[in-house]
C-alpha cells in the first residue's frame, strides 16, 4: 500500500468509532494454563483463571477505556450447530473441568457487574458473536477492533478494523493477514477447509498442506472456483499437482463442509436491539461480593471499581457471592 493510500486508510479509520470484541475465552483459557493454581476463592475452588483474566481485562479497559465493548464466550462447547454438521467437531478436546467451568461462570459474572455487554449463547461460539455483532455493528459507522490472537477471526477482517493479539502487543487489519498467514483475510475459511484445523479436529482435503493451500488460493481466488476448475489443478507449477487435483476430486464434498466449519457465522443472535450494545450501569454489589468470595486483593478491588465508574473508597466489607459454593 502507498503512502498516500495508506493516510486515505488511517483518515476513514478514524473517522469511525471502535468497537472492542473481546475473545474472552482465549484469555480465561490462557490464564488457566499459565497462572499457578495457589488462587482460591472462599469456598477452597481455583481462582488462577478468572485471576489472569481480570489483570487482562483491567488491563485493557484502562489502557483503552473503549466507548463501546462486548465480551465474548464460548456456552457451545458442545451444542454448536457446526456438531450437528459434523459430530467428531472438536470431539479431540478433553472436556472442561469442573474447576474451569465454575471460573468461566465468575468470568461472565465480573463482566456483568461491571456493566459490559456479556456476549453467549448455546448454538453459536464466540466466533460467531463477535462476526455477527461487528456485522450488525458496520452499518452504524463503527470499525471492528477484536481483541484476539486466534487466525480464524482475520478472515471477519474489513477495511478499517484490525485485530489485536493482545499479548504479543501485535496489530495488524485486512493487508496484514496475508504477511501472517499467506492468503488474504477473505480467505482464511478456504484456507482452513483446505489444510484443515487440528485444535478444531477439521481433517480438511488429505495431502494439502498450508504451501499448497497458499499457492491454489492465489491462483484461483477461492475455493468455490478451485472446485468449478479443478482440471487445470494438474497443471499448475505445484509438486504432485496431478495427485492434489485427483484428491480435490475425491473429496470435494467434504471439503465444502468443511468450509461450513471454518465459516464464522455473522447471523447469530446478540440479546440486544442497537447496532451496539451498550454499556450498563456496573453492579457495586455484584462487584465487591465477587470480590470478596474470589478474594482479590486491594489493588485489584480498587482497579475493579475504578474501571466500574464507582468510588474506589467505599468499598466496604462485602458477602461472598450468591454464586453456588
Amino acid at each position: 500500500m502507498s503512502a498516500a493510500a495508506a493516510g486515505l486508510a488511517d483518515a476513514g479509520a478514524a473517522g469511525r468509532a471502535p468497537l472492542y470484541l473481546v475473545d474472552a475465552s482465549l484469555y480465561v483459557f490462557r490464564a488457566w494454563h499459565s497462572m499457578p493454581d495457589e488462587f482460591r476463592d472462599a469456598h477452597g475452588w481455583p481462582t488462577n483463571a478468572v485471576h489472569g483474566f481480570a489483570r487482562f481485562l483491567l488491563d485493557l479497559l484502562e489502557r483503552e477505556r473503549p466507548p463501546q465493548i462486548a465480551i465474548a464466550f464460548d456456552e457451545a462447547l458442545d451444542s454448536c450447530f457446526r456438531n450437528r454438521l459434523y459430530p467428531a467437531y472438536k470431539a479431540n478436546r478433553e472436556p472442561a473441568p469442573e474447576e474451569l467451568r465454575r471460573q468461566f461462570a465468575h468470568c461472565k459474572a465480573l463482566c456483568a457487574a461491571l456493566g459490559l455487554a456479556v456476549l453467549a449463547d448455546r448454538d453459536y461460539e464466540a466466533d460467531d458473536l463477535i462476526g455477527s455483532a461487528l456485522h450488525r455493528a458496520r452499518p452504524a459507522g463503527y470499525r471492528g477492533v477484536i481483541v484476539s490472537a486466534d487466525k480464524d477471526l482475520s478472515q471477519l477482517l474489513g477495511e478499517h478494523d484490525e485485530q489485536w493479539d493482545y499479548a504479543r502487543a501485535q496489530r495488524w487489519g485486512a493487508d496484514g493477514v496475508k504477511a501472517r498467514h499467506g492468503v488474504h483475510a477473505h480467505q482464511i475459511a478456504d484456507y482452513l477447509a483446505l489444510t484443515g484445523d487440528a485444535v478444531d479436529n477439521i481433517p480438511g482435503v488429505s495431502g494439502v498442506g498450508a504451501k499448497t493451500a497458499a499457492v491454489l488460493l492465489a491462483h484461483f481466488g477461492s475455493l468455490d472456483a478451485l472446485l468449478e476448475r479443478v482440471d487445470e489443478v494438474g497443471f499448475l507449477r505445484l509438486r504432485g499437482a496431478a495427485q492434489v487435483a485427483a484428491r480435490l476430486r475425491e473429496q470435494r464434498e467434504r471439503a465444502l463442509l468443511w468450509r461450513q466449519l471454518t465459516t464464522i457465522a455473522c447471523d447469530a443472535p446478540l440479546g440486544y436491539d442497537g447496532p451496539v450494545a451498550a454499556r450498563a450501569d456496573a453492579d457495586p454489589e455484584m462487584l465487591d461480593a465477587l470480590a470478596t468470595t474470589l478474594r482479590f486483593g486491594p489493588m485489584t478491588r480498587r482497579r475493579l471499581r475504578g474501571a466500574a465508574g464507582l468510588d474506589a473508597d467505599t468499598a466496604g466489607d462485602a458477602q461472598p457471592s450468591p454464586l453456588p459454593a
